[in-house]
């Protein structure tokens, strides 16, 4: 290599020797140099010789105590770099074989990713290429996002329950660099976030020299750590590694009169970024594409394809900052892409970027194999990817999450007590969220899996105000959700429901863990702990806000009881009054809940007072009372020991009584439950005397937990059998 270099020098023009021989003095010129010549080489003799009495005239006004100055690299560096470089381009298997040899990245270094990440989709995206990555990584990974308070909130909840060992993250709020960019008129869709990579330097810890930086619509087909050793060739000026455009749009043949920004030849796509991150703040990296953007803005107005049109007018003035990486690196989908040219193997590439508007529908002679890729990630099963990495000092937090107590595995109720060491990973706001409560206002909280999907637009039609969902799913039926509320009009007209995907992992259904997450979810002075087989009154929200309003729920705890009854009938007409429903139930076409199989679950409710009551009226607990009510924001969680079917709400509603909460009954409310096949819980406690005995002994334990921490006044539960 040192004697090719030589040997290139040797040959260098004249204006070339002579920068050489004043390069280890004044390596500033050298920038200044390159910056004032053409792309297309070096300069004739009769500018050479302008640019020798610019030469002067800067040495003067430099001086030799300018910092600035001391911080440039030499003519040698930048030849070095520029001859790798030419050598990539000459011959592609020569270069191969040079990253095959590079030696490989130590196993516990960490590798530093920024992403950014703004709403709700976003988040979805990220996590299918998060997955892409943990599935190959060999290395501990540190993710940066740069993000907005929702993607925040959404993402520190996922990567929190998701425990992914050898992990890190950290976020940094968009809005803390938003006067750095809002003023860059921007008319591609992703807005303002997708402005923000040009402040990186700025944004992200000093501490840190070097980052990756990824699209969220890329997915990865190899280690990344693969891609993190190319810093290698990040030497000299060269700050920025980056993939050649691979469609014709800097060369403005998109469309008849198209005028791209500028750019060096077909440009850079700038989804996929190794960003130097040491050098390019002690260039000045933040004033220099501003200034850039400034001249480039009088003429073209605005960015059409946000941070990349600016990262490539930096480049078409300064081409000696990047560092072409392989297309392999960045295989760009895109409506005009001509990426077939970049690859002759499908095998052979290394990041896919579906860099457009359509995303899996553009045309591609390899789509389908791109597109099975992609849901691969997007279905895979993400607690797999919580595999530790061998041979690296494990941090607390890991230590602490690994030291947690489990039960006996010679236990009978082995599998039952384990659901209590279960987090489940959750993605909170799985779709778009927009409300803001009322002063007094209800959210109807609820749980489902994938058998009551159907339920949800019923609900809809009966609830109008906000309501938290928890749905139990595994990755791929998360995604059969997805395209099922996409195709619901009434369901993508709602902006105030949360759906909070919980995924499945263990044996049970973790009903009360699922209560849970939708009742710490709900962002209202109040809440309905209801089940998602149950259709409200109609108006029932609006008569519940009204209520709540008037009701002095602070001063004395109440437990709101919404009165629940059942139909058989799978075609039947909701009645829309109290008058109405107690016609039904008179002719036989509404029962009280459970009134055959689980009276005592309701019985407290007395019913028969309820016919004729037109004010609110206390009832007192009785065993097995298990009542759907209304509760202020902050009442106790449900406890998560009761999983699958038996005793989930009867534990809380005893816990309610024993916190001295009075049980009251509306008595213009009701709720209906729909008919359904019996869920597979149930068919396990009916046909397995394990799961019934493990029941009774969980219940044991819980009231004598009850008795432990709350003394003489939970004696009474010690006698629920």
């Amino acid at each position: 290599m040192l004697l090719q270099l030589t040997y290139r020098m040797i040959r260098l023009s004249r204006q070339g020797l002579v920068l050489l021989l004043i390069a280890g003095a004044f390596p500033t010129l050298i920038l200044v140099y390159l910056t004032l010549t053409s792309d297309e080489g070096y300069t004739n003799e009769a500018v050479f010789q302008r640019l020798e009495l610019k030469f002067a005239s800067k040495l003067r006004e430099l001086g030799s105590d300018n910092r600035a100055l001391k911080k440039q690299l030499s003519l040698a560096r930048i030849e070095l770099t520029a001859f790798e470089l030419n050598a990539e381009e000459q011959n592609p298997k020569l270069h191969k074989n040079c990253i095959s040899s590079q030696q490989e990245v130590p196993k516990c270094e960490v590798i530093h990713i920024a992403i950014v990440c703004s709403g709700h989709k976003s988040t979805r995206d990220v996590v299918t290429l998060i997955k892409s990555v943990l599935f190959y990584r060999k290395n501990p990974l540190h993710f940066h996002f740069i993000s907005d308070t929702t993607a925040q909130v959404i993402l520190n909840y996922l990567f929190e329950t998701w425990k992914v060992p050898d992990v890190q993250i950290s976020f940094y709020h968009a809005d803390k660099v938003k006067g750095d960019i809002e003023w860059i008129p921007n008319k591609h869709y992703s807005g303002i976030y997708g402005l923000l990579k040009l402040v990186l330097p700025k944004t992200l810890p000093l501490s840190l020299e070097k980052v990756i930086v990824l699209d969220t619509d890329v997915s990865f087909a190899t280690d990344i750590a693969e891609l993190w050793k190319m810093f290698s060739f990040l030497t000299g000026t060269k700050v920025l590694g980056l993939v050649e455009n691979q469609s014709d749009w800097y060369l403005g043949k998109i469309w008849k009169n198209h005028i791209p920004w500028p750019a060096l030849g077909h440009g850079f796509n700038t989804g996929v970024i190794l960003m130097n991150l040491g050098v390019l703040r002690e260039m000045n990296w933040m004033e220099m594409w501003r200034k850039i953007a400034v001249k480039e803005l009088e003429t073209m107005q605005y960015t059409q394809l946000a941070d990349q049109d600016i990262f490539n007018a930096v480049l078409k003035e300064h081409p000696y900052f990047v560092y072409h990486l392989p297309c392999q690196w960045n295989v760009q989908l895109s409506d005009n892409s001509k990426s077939e040219q970049c690859y002759s193997h499908v095998e052979e590439l290394k990041i896919i970027h579906w860099n457009s508007p359509k995303k899996f529908k553009v045309k591609n002679k390899h789509v389908e194999y791109f597109r099975n890729l992609h849901l691969t990630f997007l279905e895979y099963d993400g607690n797999l990817l919580r595999r530790e990495l061998f041979g690296c000092e494990k941090s607390e937090e890991d230590e602490t999450n690994q030291e947690s107590n489990t039960p006996n595995e010679e236990d009978e109720c082995y599998e039952f007590r384990l659901e209590q060491f279960v987090v489940h990973r959750t993605h909170l706001y799985y779709l778009d969220y927009d409300y803001t409560p009322e002063e007094y206002d209800v959210t109807l909280v609820a749980q489902l899996s994938m058998d009551r999907l159907q339920m949800l637009e019923l609900i809809c039609k009966h609830w109008d105000g906000p309501i938290s969902l928890a749905l139990y799913m595994s990755d791929a039926e998360a995604q059969q959700f997805l395209r099922y509320a996409q195709d619901s009009e009434i369901l993508m007209k709602r902006k105030n429901i949360g759906y909070h995907i919980v995924y499945k992992d263990g044996q049970f259904y973790p009903v009360n863990y699922l209560r849970n997450v939708a009742m710490n979810q709900s962002q209202t002075s109040h809440m309905f702990l209801t089940d998602i087989d149950f259709l409200p009154m109609n108006d029932l929200y609006k008569n519940l806000k009204s209520i709540v309003s008037r009701i002095d729920m602070e001063k004395e705890n109440k437990a709101l009881v919404v009165p629940a009854f059942e139909t058989q009938r799978y075609r039947f007409t909701f009645p829309n009054t109290k008058e109405e429903l107690l016609n039904k139930l008179d002719n036989g076409e509404i029962f009280t809940f459970r009134y055959d199989v689980w009276p005592q679950g309701h019985l407290p409710t007395n019913y028969t007072k309820w016919r004729a009551a037109s004010v609110m009226y206390s009832v007192t607990w009785e065993q097995d009372f298990e009542p759907y009510i209304v509760v202020k924001k902050g009442v106790p969680l449900f406890d998560q020991r009761f999983v699958g079917f038996g005793w989930n709400k009867v534990s809380h509603a005893i816990l309610l009584d024993l916190l001295q909460y009075k049980f009251v009954v509306l008595p213009n409310a009701f709720i209906i439950h729909m008919p359904h096949a019996p869920s597979l819980e149930i068919t396990k406690f009916r046909n397995s005397a394990l799961y019934r005995n493990c029941l009774k002994t969980l219940k044991g334990e819980y009231q004598r937990d009850l008795s432990r921490r709350y003394g003489l006044k939970a004696l009474k539960y010690l006698s629920v059998d």
